[in-house]
């Protein structure tokens, strides 16, 4: 599974939801739905550029793999 780090990276930059919906163009519930996701499902390829551009970093920063536990 790819685990989804947003709210981990905002954390590091302490960038607040308001903060970072104002530099990627969003509304602050919609960076708060994507940040809330344990998984990630789906992003494009603008929203993932835009978070990118605005906490200085690498798509890899955002995500992580992880393979998924063997169901007993």
């Amino acid at each position: 599974m790819i685990r989804w780090k947003l709210a981990v990276v905002m954390a590091e930059r302490d960038i607040s939801n308001k903060e970072l919906a104002a530099l990627i163009g969003m509304h602050p519930t919609s960076v708060s739905k994507i940040k809330s996701r344990r998984r990630l499902t789906r992003i494009d390829e603008a929203t993932l550029n835009a978070l990118c551009k605005a906490l200085d970093c690498q798509p890899g920063d955002l995500m992580v793999y992880e393979e998924d536990s063997p169901i007993d």
